[in-house]
């Protein structure tokens, strides 16, 4: 039992997944996760108002190992190995005790690892096992996990408190179990679950953002498998950043950014496994970092995805290399495209563009211009003006013609000049802030700013994702007077 401990790679969100997949087996319409420190410890609940089990139900899903891996298991079973309540429970805790009931009554059964005699198991019924809840009224039937003894769970960093590292465990919980079970919480395949933590209902994080008008769908096909099943896999482009508000964009990039969620997502059973991986198909890369792809999975085929005990991790197999690489190479270039069309317009009047164009005695050349605000900071703030200047010009003369005409003629697809990152974007909104605050008179108020800065290039052509970062992001640091 506490080799179990080691089992899989459980974090708190890992472990609370495995124990809501049971819920959503025991036909659960609500999930309830509490934590109450103590002193020392923390005292976590996992209460749901599925079916209940009855006591011999219980005494089998307590016992470790109940499934074979290789038995017919039914469509919808979204277990496999008959650990993950036990497994899940112990990477947490040392002590954790279910409590279920139905019309059959209610029952209690606990382990506990620090007090194991002879591999007995303690057994609770009617009072005693109600005693267990804190909730004294409850659904007519369901299963409430408790762990105590968190001695993995209740621990201090070098550099935060106990309280300060619990709270980020709990925020990064809510935001993959978000992810993890988007498709339930949305009431895919009419089947709506709620998943509630402290008192906060979570909202679905889908990672296609399918409802956004942006997103580019594309059609899905099936892959037959061996034994005539088959794989569903579902190609989408998400939204360039310019179509998103910040906020957005940041619930799409994770905690990790878009590149290194770019990639497959492969789910079983409507419940996500592994994402941001395409299994060494094809490298992670700015330009492709629109691309995510949805695969869907029977669970007869998790011996040969190699999908491990703690659901976080699959392999590709060998015979759909070639097919799914092929599906990759496909729509990568569509997000080439999305960047590709992220030009700047020079033939306007009312805007400030960072390039100018000058035709002059038939000739044509393109200037940077210098009345850029950005540009101008810079040339106030250079040592020598004159060397500044001439840079600059040097850069002008100097723009390889040539080469972009070949590229443009043989390379066009590749070529892309704009930023694909957006946080080199938040980078220049900020500098622009600086040169705007640096050049305004007076005590210029947040709306000045933003008319301000719709007038200047890029900004003004990726409207939409700028002004929400002003908004969000800058609005809270403005240390002027305001108007917003």
């Amino acid at each position: 039992m506490t080799t179990a401990r080691s089992f899989g790679n459980y974090d708190l969100a890992a472990a609370l997944a495995d124990l809501i997949d049971n819920s959503i087996q025991a036909d659960a319409r609500n999930v309830w996760v509490s934590f109450d420190p103590e002193a020392d410890d923390v005292k976590v609940r996992i209460r749901d108002d599925g079916r209940g089990m009855e006591r011999e139900v219980l005494i089998e899903a307590m016992r470790p190992a109940t499934k074979n891996p290789e038995e017919k298991r039914a469509a919808l079973d979204l277990g496999r190995f008959g650990w993950g309540l036990k497994s899940a429970s112990l990477s947490q805790a040392r002590v954790f005790t279910v409590v279920s009931w139905n019309r059959a009554g209610i029952n209690a059964a606990r382990w506990d690892i620090d007090n194991l005699d002879g591999w007995s198991m303690d057994f609770f019924q009617g009072e005693e096992a109600l005693c267990f809840l804190e909730a004294k009224t409850i659904s007519p039937r369901g299963t409430e996990v408790i762990w105590t003894h968190c001695d993995r769970l209740y621990d201090a960093g070098l550099d935060a408190t106990i309280d300060e590292r619990l709270n980020e465990k709990i925020s990064h919980a809510q935001k993959q179990l978000s992810l993890i079970f988007h498709r339930y919480l949305s009431g895919e395949g009419d089947r709506q679950l709620s998943i509630h933590i402290q008192g906060i209902s979570l909202a679905p994080a889908d990672p296609f953002m399918a409802a956004h008008p942006a997103t580019q769908s594309l059609d899905g096909e099936l892959i037959p498998i061996k034994g005539g099943e088959y794989i569903q896999v579902k190609p989408y482009i998400i939204p360039h950043f310019s179509k998103l508000t910040h906020s957005e964009r940041l619930a799409l990039g994770g905690e990790e950014g878009l590149v290194r969620n770019q990639g497959f997502y492969v789910y079983r059973n409507r419940r996500l496994i592994i994402h941001g991986t395409w299994f060494r198909l094809v490298p992670h890369g700015e330009l492709s970092q629109l691309t995510r792809v949805r695969i869907d999975l029977p669970n007869s085929l998790d011996a040969e995805w190699k999908i491990t005990l703690d659901k976080s991790d699959a392999q590709l197999p060998v015979t759909l290399r070639k097919r799914l690489k092929e599906v990759v190479q496909k729509f990568s270039k569509r997000s080439v495209r999305v960047h590709r069309r992220k030009g700047v317009d020079l033939n306007t009047i009312d805007k400030s563009p960072v390039w100018k164009r000058n035709a002059h005695d038939g000739r044509i050349r393109y200037l940077i211009n210098r009345d850029h605000p950005i540009i101008q900071e810079m040339l106030a703030d250079a040592g020598d003006p004159f060397v500044a200047s001439e840079a600059i010009r040097l850069l002008e003369t100097c723009v390889p013609i040539d080469v972009i005409q070949n590229d443009l003629g043989k390379n066009s697809e590749k070529l892309v000049q704009t930023i694909t990152d957006p946080c080199e974007f938040d980078a220049l909104i900020l500098a622009c802030k600086l040169a705007y605050l640096r050049q305004a008179d007076g005590k210029p108020t947040i709306n000045q700013f933003l008319a301000f800065t719709k007038q200047v290039e890029p900004f003004s052509e990726q409207w939409k994702y700028v002004e929400s970062f002003i908004k969000e992001k800058i609005l809270k640091d403005w240390n002027l007077k305001n108007e917003y």
